[in-house]
């Protein structure tokens, strides 16, 4: 057998995209290279389903419910203090579980999930998951592979560890070094820590000598830095990086809006659509908008564009990318990074496309784990929070103008983990 063809399970769950999205990148080392949704494969028992559902619904009601006003921040509030991260200082034991874990134990001890994990034992690979029940599923059944679990946030709640971290053999990807802090404090052995960065798509990195990231930033910083002062102060630390830039950008100033996959902040978008419209006309931006996998938010971009009176900008100025599955999505969502100048999205999981050398305008978090996200941002200095949405047309541009995204690209690609998926690799599967 070659290298390459050595090969783990790769697990994920389809509630919102995060832990599909983490997933998707590291598609070439699951076997027959497909990713195996917990809550969604062939032969699930009906009772998983409805436990899963339960779940998956009950976030998503709450997520929308969110948008109401008063109301909805008191009941998210509640919600949320269930996954809540507790703070960092003082260092301290924090490896007591939570009700939450607890709760999730029960179930698995009833037998949830048992039923993958049996179906997974005839062939035990070495098992990697994008979310942390998977994992605890496989070891109180007693898989016999090597058991992973990629972390997809800056910082992590008690839940993401079991109830007796120190006895489990449970190993962690952390996408930074603050998870690997976080992990040792609930209690995970040091030896189960591994520092690896957070997968970013391989297709938008290229090989392990980061041609296509390095070419895309060139591009990129033209647009992002329009008077040139960037280029000409930084010269030394951009040659030092990326070894100069070209002539001219390869495409116009162009800025992607991705929204969550609850279809939360949809209305962020329709505000700064009407405030740039005159800009769309004029051709001095593209803006795309990530519909995701959910038709309604597609067909809410195209009754608002039309309201507006852009609908023949459409596929010119301004574009809707949707697709059916969310391996479309994904392929979609990457490929127009490429031609990306900033991301605009909450601090999801997305906050470590900033990697990629992409300024992120950061849209309000929704959960504690999002703040913690948009923290760890601002404090890298790749972050630039959200003004009214309804002036984008100058504060955008005079954030252009100064040099700050530009700024914030570069220390994105610098300060940013960018080979996570070769990481995992070699420790998984050892190539």
């Amino acid at each position: 057998m070659g290298k390459s063809d050595k090969k783990a399970w790769v697990v994920a769950v389809n509630m919102g995209y995060g832990h599909q999205r983490t997933a998707y990148p590291l598609k070439d080392l699951a076997f027959k290279d497909r990713i195996i949704n917990a809550n969604d494969y062939e032969g699930i028992p009906e009772k998983d389903t409805r436990v899963w559902e339960s779940s998956r619904k009950f976030y998503e009601f709450i997520s929308n419910f969110k948008e109401i006003p008063l109301i909805g921040d008191a009941a998210f509030f509640a919600f949320d203090r269930f996954q809540r991260i507790m703070t960092f200082y003082p260092r301290r034991d924090l490896s007591r579980p939570t009700y939450t874990l607890e709760k999730i134990f029960s179930f698995i001890k009833k037998g949830w999930g048992k039923d993958l994990i049996l179906r997974l034992k005839d062939n035990p690979l070495p098992l990697i998951t994008t979310f942390f029940t998977p994992a605890f599923m496989a070891e109180t059944f007693e898989y016999p592979g090597d058991i992973f679990c990629v972390i997809c946030d800056a910082d992590i709640s008690r839940s993401w560890v079991p109830l007796n971290p120190k006895k489990s053999r449970i190993k962690y990807f952390a996408p930074n070094s603050w998870v690997a802090n976080r992990l040792e404090l609930y209690g995970v052995k040091k030896e189960n820590i591994f520092l690896t960065g957070y997968p970013l798509p391989v297709e938008n990195i290229g090989s392990e000598k980061m041609e296509i990231v390095k070419n895309d930033l060139r591009h990129r910083l033209l647009n992002l830095d329009p008077n040139g002062e960037y280029c000409k102060n930084y010269k030394p630390l951009v040659e030092k990086y990326l070894g100069g830039v070209p002539a001219r950008s390869n495409h116009i100033f162009t800025i992607l809006f991705s929204i969550g996959g609850a279809g939360a902040q949809k209305e962020i978008a329709v505000k700064f659509l009407k405030s740039l419209k005159k800009k769309v006309r004029a051709g001095k931006i593209r803006l795309i908008l990530m519909a995701g996998t959910k038709k309604k938010i597609k067909n809410y971009f195209l009754e608002y564009i039309n309201k507006i009176g852009l609908a023949a900008y459409l596929n010119r100025g301004i574009e809707i990318v949707f697709a059916e599955d969310f391996g479309a999505y994904f392929q979609l969502f990457n490929h127009k990074l490429r031609t990306a100048d900033i991301l605009w999205t909450k601090p999801s999981e997305l906050s470590f496309y900033t990697g990629l050398g992409l300024p992120i305008i950061i849209a309000p978090p929704i959960g504690s784990q999002e703040e913690f996200n948009r923290r760890w941002l601002l404090r890298l200095g790749s972050g630039i929070l959200q003004e009214n949405p309804n002036y984008a047309d100058e504060w955008l541009f005079d954030y252009l103008n100064s040099g700050r995204f530009a700024e914030s690209a570069m220390e994105g690609f610098i300060e940013t983990e960018k080979l996570g998926v070769y990481n995992i690799r070699k420790i998984c599967l050892g190539y």
